[in-house]
């Protein structure tokens, strides 16, 4: 006699249920993250390149401010030339990759991997977000390895301190990623590019007060760091380290005017600019073809 059992059929097996779709925020948050982490391994897998891009600060921190240390005296900057010197080298070590987020923008659009890029089924802007939080994060994280260097200068290591100066590095990161992007979107070869930051990098850092108090220059030409961001972020590093730093320079660059501008408004000043690049640099990369 035949058993029950042998004529039944077998047990069903439960069916996988279809992986979830990530929503719209998801997806976008995911194209940021990986543009970033993009950004962060390419640093990593170039070390040599990493390091050059931090000889030019040092050269100047220990070369220009070691020798001219015994030449300027302390009266005409407030205080030792090598701790005046330190946040215009600050700036300095996040100004070349900030910039290079403008020339991986060109770069890109020339070998057509940037119309590969614009298939991802994101928003462009979000695309161009995701750069320049990676161009960010790339020159902050170069900002602080220099930062590091702080004891040579005669700065103390302390913690309230240094992460003042972290924070405004971040931001004078951003604004130049910003600005570098927005301009690169309307250049179209690398060579044009690379002529135009050669003709406004330079000025702009030495009418920042990086280098040497700009009380001495004419009214006119002083006038024009207030439209200059980067004097707002060098005036900013200064103003930190001599609340920190008993008897540190705090000869401030900036006024509209006669009016000297407090630090809280130069903060302001450049997150506005740095947002304001970004948006309008976003509008263009989304009508780009």
């Amino acid at each position: 006699m035949t058993s029950s059992a042998e004529g039944a059929a077998p047990p069903r097996q439960p069916v996988p249920a279809p992986p979830a779709t990530p929503g719209p925020l998801v997806r976008e948050l995911r194209a940021v993250h990986a543009l970033v982490l993009r950004d962060l391994l390419r640093m990593l897998a170039q070390p040599t390149q990493t390091a050059l891009m931090l000889i030019q600060p040092l050269l100047f921190l220990l070369l220009l401010g070691g020798g001219l240390a015994a030449l300027v005296p302390a009266t005409a900057v407030g205080g030792d030339y090598r701790a005046y010197l330190f946040p215009g080298v600050l700036v300095m070590t996040v100004q070349t990759p900030a910039v290079t987020v403008g020339m991986r923008l060109i770069t890109d659009r020339e070998s057509g991997h940037l119309r590969e890029t614009l298939m991802a089924p994101v928003r462009r802007s979000t695309l161009l977000y995701g750069s320049c939080l990676g161009g960010t994060t790339e020159a902050t994280v170069q900002g602080a390895v220099l930062l590091a260097t702080a004891g040579t200068v005669g700065l103390p290591y302390h913690p309230v301190l240094l992460l003042s100066l972290l924070a405004t590095v971040a931001l004078a990161s951003f604004v130049l990623t910003a600005l570098a992007a927005a301009l690169a979107i309307g250049i179209r070869s690398v060579e044009s590019f690379h002529v135009l930051l050669s003709l406004a990098l330079m000025p702009l850092l030495f009418l920042s007060g990086a280098f040497f108090p700009l009380t001495a220059l004419p009214g006119w030409l002083a006038q024009l760091t207030a439209v200059n961001p980067l004097a707002y972020a060098v005036d900013v590093l200064r103003r930190s380290i001599a609340q920190h730093v008993p008897g540190a320079p705090a000869a401030t660059t900036v006024h509209w005017g006669d009016w000297q501008v407090p630090a809280a408004l130069e903060i302001v000043a450049l997150a506005l600019l740095g947002v304001s690049a970004l948006l309008w640099a976003a509008h263009r990369f989304g009508r780009l073809e």
